[in-house]
């Protein structure tokens, strides 16, 4: 065969259906794409090689520190002092987590559910909390 064997039909039209409409491009380049048999493998991946961090003990003097100024700050009378608290914040997949900062206007501390509450309506669970910073901590924590 030469190549002279397609010269009769290789200028006509493309033939099209009058039933079916044409396949967008986009859609025909699809059928070509990578073909994944195991859905979620690469995000199983993923996740195993996302780093969490170990929570971290409180050695006695931190956590002396740390109930005096819970005990400061429950004292306070309607002040809604500026607090920057650092906190360990679990992770919901797997063992570990991170510690997260967390700053603002500390609006009351809840005994009963065991959270500091912030203006902003964020709770931190009290059994979390790994520092307590703030200007109204200065000249009280002797």
């Amino acid at each position: 065969m030469s190549g002279k064997s397609y010269e009769d039909i290789i200028h006509l039209p493309c033939p099209t259906s009058r039933t079916h409409p044409r396949m967008p491009l986009s859609d025909r380049a699809a059928q070509f794409a990578p073909f994944s048999a195991l859905t979620g493998y690469d995000d199983a991946i993923d996740e195993t090689g996302r780093r969490t961090e170990e929570r971290l003990e409180l050695n006695e003097e931190m956590r002396e520190t740390l109930d005096r100024k819970m005990r400061l700050l429950s004292e306070l009378p309607d002040a809604k002092p500026q607090i920057v608290v650092t906190y360990f914040l679990p992770d919901a997949r797997k063992a570990g987590g991170s510690y997260q900062t967390v700053s603002g206007n500390l609006k009351r501390i809840d005994a009963y559910e065991r959270v500091l509450i912030f203006a902003d309506g964020q709770k931190i669970p009290i059994g979390d909390i790994y520092v307590i910073e703030g200007e109204c901590f200065h000249g009280k924590m002797e």
